[in-house]
């Protein structure tokens, strides 16, 4: 159920890896365009964003750039060891870039607007708020619409790619072998009786990620938006006989049976909770993974783990809207891991990213 074939069966290991870093360097490029052209217009028509974050230093602006490269180098030896098809490596939304680029430009109006205004929790009149917690109800990033509109969900995965200088489908992938090792417990088990669930699965790139490299796993996704599940379902009907399960759901009340699901993923959710909801979510996830089960976790960096970008941790909030980011950036997810039940915690870190992987215990 691939939507790719695998290109390792059929192009030569060192084209395959020139042609890769081609493909980082030009989402690089398209990034470095729209920041320039971004930065010019926010000094001109809101001059005073400018003063809320410092440049970075030549030194940490090469230490990122280091560490960037590193990354690269780690998605591609994974590919080449097997953990995921090289396809993968190219698969990027091309299409959906140059489409919605035009309403990024667009919607920099509102997000100024926003910014003068300090709105940060402004929606369209039509957008139905009922039934949402309240910490969910922000315009994350100064995005129109917070998380809860079409237009939203269009331009999220573009956003992102630019705010990570176009690693971050390289930083999703991390989870990938951790995931794969972890499922190995249920080898015995027919490939299409294992249930893997991402929380909070946004667009569904991870999902998508996912598929590529277990073709045969029963896939699940929830999410609290409504406008980003349309997506998700989109995103993953691309691939041939591709049945998506997602589920509009809020991620501390799951409505899972206990034990249910062999691996859970989470990419880029928990700096956008509280503390309360962070652990919430922790629990549940212990509760739905079966006894010796597997939880992969990508998040921001945190701030003991990388001093050198203190100050550039402490300009996010600032320069985006991230209202739950500075307690994140000191809070222990090991600790809440911990507490929720979880053994066999491994931490790492890859260019501004971490990850944890934990294992239910076997009862």
């Amino acid at each position: 159920m691939q939507s790719t074939p695998n290109l390792d069966q059929f192009i030569p290991e060192e084209l395959t890896r020139i042609a890769y870093q081609g493909f980082q360097e030009s989402k690089k490029a398209f990034g470095f365009l729209h920041k320039q052209i971004s930065d010019r217009l926010t000094n001109t028509i809101v001059p005073e964003q400018a003063t809320k974050s410092k440049p970075l230093s030549p030194e940490v602006f090469e230490k990122l750039q280091v560490r960037l490269k590193s990354l690269e180098e780690k998605d591609w030896q994974d590919a080449q060891n097997g953990v995921y098809p090289s396809s993968l490596l190219f698969d990027n939304p091309w299409s959906d870039f140059f489409r919605y680029y035009p309403e990024l430009c667009l919607d920099m109006v509102k997000i100024w607007d926003r910014l003068q205004k300090k709105e940060f929790q402004k929606f369209d009149n039509a957008i139905d708020r009922t039934g949402y917690p309240d910490y969910y109800l922000q315009n994350f990033h100064y995005q129109t619409d917070g998380y809860l509109s079409d237009m939203s969900a269009n331009l999220y995965d573009l956003q992102v790619e630019i705010l990570f200088n176009g690693a971050a489908d390289a930083m999703r992938r991390r989870i990938l072998a951790p995931l794969k090792q972890g499922l190995q417990a249920f080898a015995s088990l027919p490939p299409q009786q294992i249930k893997v669930l991402d929380i909070a699965c946004g667009t569904g790139r991870t999902l998508r990620m996912i598929r590529g490299t277990l073709p045969q796993v029963a896939l699940f996704g929830t999410d609290l938006s409504p406008a980003y599940l349309r997506k998700a379902n989109q995103v993953l009907s691309e691939i041939p006989g591709e049945l998506p399960q997602l589920l509009q759901t809020n991620a501390e009340s799951l409505p899972y049976q206990d034990n249910y699901f062999h691996g859970l993923t989470s990419v880029f959710l928990f700096h956008e909770l509280p503390a309360s909801a962070r652990q919430a979510v922790i629990n549940e996830a212990f509760r739905v993974l079966q006894p010796g089960g597997v939880l992969a976790i990508c998040d921001s960096i945190q701030a003991t783990d990388s001093p050198d970008f203190q100050e550039m941790m402490n300009n996010f909030p600032s320069i985006f809207h991230e209202p739950y980011y500075r307690h994140y950036t000191t809070d222990s997810l090991e600790e809440r891991l911990r507490q929720a039940g979880f053994i066999n915690l491994q931490v790492e870190n890859h260019f501004v990213s971490k990850y944890w992987t934990a294992y239910k215990p076997v009862v």
